[in-house]
């Protein structure tokens, strides 16, 4: 029976020295002896609530330091949150650490392998620790590593594997047990195409044999091809939450029309709202305005028009189409690589 995952309200604070030479935007806090040393509390998680849905396929999408890999240790029983709760199944993860440690299996964002084993050895270690018999163990060894184009170094120590071997490997051995719910921390980072198309595959088929997945991304095409739901976050909030598909067509207009100015006389903004088939305007670092509409380039020439008629200084134009990206940017303003 496929197994889901369900968050409620997490908050992870995190306490730090500020960066050096950092002036604004912190807190000094007197410590125990009584000094005065400067800290900072740091949100990862702002009250975080999701579900994902047994037998799904659900993507965290974000930019680095969104909160997306607090969440997953968060579930995996790695990270305590400061407030909140947690559950895998009907198992409250810090109440149940080890009922979840069996239903689950991980892949960190970096590889934690042993250096000092080989790739057999790490996948068949990793089953022992969970009571799997000698011969099951063997079995499955084998085939995982025949899914993952390892069977060839099976025997070799992994000192000498490639990153996207490594990854390959600590895929492979995250599923040595046949958990109920995949935790996939950024697996296609640093992968080559190649390589990443193989890793989809393996995650599709693993999830139509019923399992669930939960994967963090930056790449916006891995979360529109493969997540059946995603929730896009930032500083630890969600800011949207539906499939794919629902998500991009829940832009304005759906076309983002990116505009670059030298100059930006007054009353632009309103002359760029008024065109026909723009839906929303909005200045941008002062020196531009992201336009949706919905229309591409045949609005191109009456936004050239304008900027001539109104002494705008108009030095690039950039469209792009319905995408997780412009979604990230209409929400935040910012783009989802910063």
């Amino acid at each position: 029976m496929a197994v889901g995952v369900r968050t409620q309200d997490l908050r992870k604070i995190y306490n730090s020295a500020p960066p050096a030479g950092a002036t604004g935007g912190f807190i000094a806090r007197a410590d125990a002896k009584g000094s005065k040393a400067p800290k900072t509390e740091i949100a990862a998680l702002n009250g975080l609530s999701l579900e994902v849905l047994p037998g799904e396929i659900f993507g965290l999408l974000g930019p680095n330091g969104a909160g997306k890999s607090t969440t997953v240790g968060v579930l995996t029983t790695r990270v305590r949150p400061t407030t909140g709760q947690a559950w895998v199944g009907d198992h409250h993860v810090w109440q149940e650490q080890a009922a979840v440690k069996h239903l689950i299996g991980v892949v960190p964002q970096r590889p934690n392998l042993d250096f000092s084993l080989t790739a057999r050895e790490i996948l068949t270690f990793h089953a022992a620790y969970f009571g799997i018999p000698a011969k099951q163990r063997d079995e499955r060894a084998n085939g995982l590593l025949e899914k993952f184009k390892l069977t060839d170094r099976a025997n070799q120590m992994v000192r000498g594997f490639s990153g996207g071997m490594m990854q390959r490997l600590s895929i492979a051995r995250s599923m040595m047990h046949d958990p109920e719910v995949l935790f996939l921390d950024e697996p296609s980072a640093g992968l080559d195409p190649q390589t990443r198309i193989l890793l989809w595959e393996i995650i599709r088929e693993y999830n139509q044999a019923g399992k669930t997945i939960l994967l963090t991304t930056h790449y916006m095409e891995e979360a529109d091809a493969l997540c059946n739901r995603l929730a896009i976050i930032d500083h630890g909030k969600m800011i949207a939450l539906d499939t794919p598909q629902n998500l991009k067509a829940s832009i304005p207009g759906g076309y983002l029309l990116r505009l670059h100015f030298g100059s930006q006389p007054p009353g632009l903004m309103d002359a760029l709202q008024a065109l026909a088939g723009v839906r929303e305007v909005r200045a941008n670092d002062g020196t531009g305005a992201d336009v949706y509409a919905d229309r591409g380039g045949s609005l191109i020439p009456e936004i050239a028009s304008l900027a001539a008629t109104t002494g705008a200084d108009l030095r690039d134009v950039h469209i792009s189409e319905p995408s997780l990206e412009n979604l990230f940017l209409h929400h935040t303003g910012r783009s989802l690589r910063d």
